[in-house]
């Protein structure tokens, strides 16, 4: 019988290091909200604003289309591409595109599991073949990737009161008039200049947003580029998802149905009651005062529900507003991700849009060159990450900030961002500023997101947050050998359990420890390759990967255990 093995000898990879607190002058923020999935069906192209061509699978009012996430961009994509890329459905000359069909969104997440397949376990005699780490996860810090929105407490009880720092739909078309044409006429009066471009008396309408006090009012006008900001269509999309979402069925039968991607026919008979079709049908035949009317129609109607009468018993509590009762519903089912969606996109059109030619200056085929992950892919990370309230979600060259915002927003996690260049991270502070605002728009919380202008390498606050991340996003896309090799070093610090996402892996995907890398750092990281899809990033229309790494120190600790008994083995032969 043989004896013991001595207890095997740990490389200095396998502990935890030890973090120092620093001070780093960061941005706090709140931010929050829960996970959900799009299913993918046929896609189709269709026209997007600034700078971004997406294609849109079932571009209905309740799922916004897919837009811009920062991050690096590859070095091979062209300038043009990558600043004509719309991120949102446009009006495009005299017509604009029909809203689509509504589809209630079911995520569908990949949720592969590591390749690496148990080989031998504690029990198996000491072989020459190397030992293989078990597939079983052995998260302390995640929870189990959901398809389902995480139940949580995301309303708020307080009004939306006026916001000098609030940008608005009309302030940035506002500020790039010149851009803009007429949209809308008065087939009733051929002379009627009302709907024009004017630098002060132009057409404007305004929308009730779910939040007490909460409206935005939208410059009615057209984009000479197809591909630039449609407040029309902007205007439409919040309204559908607003109706689909906040009501319930017998509030939304005092607008009708949602309309269909199907044309109206011109001789199809208009419902008294179905003013959202009547809106549409304005908004194809560019007939201004019809648009106008029945959108005061529509904000009428949710001023009702929003500031109920009075009771008669003065002693009796005042009704409260119905669109925020739905949101503090949601805390047993999770908050929609086409809400999500929808201020992600209305907060990224206002603050990087009109400016995504400033994010073009960086160094060819250098680590700073600049791409961004699409929402639906960071809502599939949200989802596969398992990120909640009370993750900490770290990202490495956050870029302007899109995954640090929407993670918070759809999950309610704690986020932080490090950015080194000056465009990006001024951005995102300005994104971060007005995502808090359409929050409570919306009658959301979210959950807290702290921003850093820093090298990620020597900032004070990553090494500090590093030990307590549950996950740490590194778009790593284009950074090359030297930067990647210098990163890894800071994956000691992570937690069992914790995730490492990237574009490009940290360690080999499904590789088999052996005697020849048992030392080496990448030995703790149980790696699995994903699939991303057409659209999900910025630089390309094709598909691609990315690496998901579980910190494993308990893995590792079995194989290395095993090794050491077969050394042990042989050195008694």
């Amino acid at each position: 019988m043989l004896a013991p093995a001595h207890p095997p000898t740990l490389p200095f990879h396998f502990f935890p290091k030890s973090s120092s607190p620093a001070a780093s002058a960061a941005v706090r923020t709140r931010v929050v909200t829960v996970p959900h999935h799009v299913t993918r069906t046929a896609p189709r192209s269709v026209e997007l604003p600034y700078g971004h061509q997406q294609s849109q699978a079932t571009a209905s009012t309740s799922a916004p289309p897919p837009r811009l996430h920062t991050k690096r961009k590859s070095p091979q994509a062209d300038a043009p591409r990558r600043t004509k890329r719309a991120r949102s459905s446009d009006l495009s000359d005299a017509t604009p595109p029909p809203s689509t069909p509504r589809t209630r969104e079911s995520s569908i997440v990949s949720t592969a599991s590591s390749s690496r397949s148990s080989t031998c376990n504690r029990s198996t005699p000491p072989t020459s073949e190397p030992p293989s780490r078990g597939s079983t996860s052995r998260s302390s810090s995640v929870h189990p990737a959901t398809d389902e929105p995480i139940p949580r407490e995301c309303h708020i009880d307080e009004d939306v009161v006026p916001d000098d720092a609030f940008l608005s739909s009309e302030d940035v078309v506002r500020g790039i008039m010149k851009s803009y044409v007429q949209y809308f006429k008065n087939p009733d009066d051929p002379h009627d200049r009302s709907f024009e471009p004017h630098p002060t008396n132009y057409p404007v309408g305004e929308l009730e947003f779910p939040n007490s006090g909460a409206t935005e009012r939208y410059i009615l006008l057209a984009p000479k580029d197809k591909d630039h900001y449609s407040p029309i269509l902007d205007l439409e999309r919040s309204l559908y998802t607003i109706v689909e979402y906040y009501l319930t069925p017998e509030q939304r039968s005092l607008f009708g149905p949602l309309p269909s991607d199907l044309l109206l026919a011109e001789d199809e008979p208009t419902p008294a009651t179905n003013h959202l079709r009547t809106l549409r049908r304005a908004v194809h035949r560019c007939d201004g005062p019809l648009f106008l009317r029945t959108l005061d129609t529509i904000n009428a109607l949710l001023r009702r529900l929003k500031y109920p009468p009075l009771p008669d018993d003065a002693f009796a509590p005042p009704a409260p507003n119905a669109l925020r009762v739905a949101v503090a519903g949601w805390a047993n089912t999770g908050l929609p991700r086409a809400v999500a969606l929808r201020i992600v996109e209305e907060t990224y059109q206002r603050t990087v849009g009109p400016r995504t030619h400033e994010l073009k200056h960086y160094q060819a085929f250098s680590d700073s060159v600049y791409g961004e992950l699409m929402p639906p892919l960071v809502s599939r990370l949200v989802a596969l990450s398992g990120v909640r309230p009370g993750s900490l979600l770290l990202d490495l060259g956050s870029g302007v900030g899109n995954v640090v915002l929407q993670a918070a927003l759809q999950s309610g996690c704690t986020a932080f961002g490090v950015e080194l260049m000056e465009k990006p991270a001024e951005m995102a502070h300005v994104q971060r500023t007005q995502m808090l605002i359409r929050a409570r728009m919306w009658g959301l919380r979210m959950g807290e997101v702290e921003l850093e202008r820093a090298n990620m390498l020597e900032s004070a606050r990553v090494n500090e947050l590093m030990g307590r991340a549950d996950v740490v996003l590194v778009n790593n896309k284009v950074f090359g050998e030297k930067l990647n090799e210098a990163i890894r070093p800071k994956f000691l610090d992570l937690k069992e359990g914790a995730l490492v996402i990237s574009l490009e892996p940290f360690a080999a995907p499904g590789g088999r420890v052996t005697e020849r890398n048992v030392d080496d750092l990448g030995a703790i990281l149980d790696v699995a390759a994903h699939d991303y899809h057409s659209m999900d990033v910025s630089w390309g229309s094709g598909a691609g990967k990315f690496y998901v790494h579980r910190v494993d120190r308990a893995g590792y600790a079995d194989v290395r255990a095993r090794f050491e008994a077969a050394r042990s083995t042989r050195s008694r032969r």
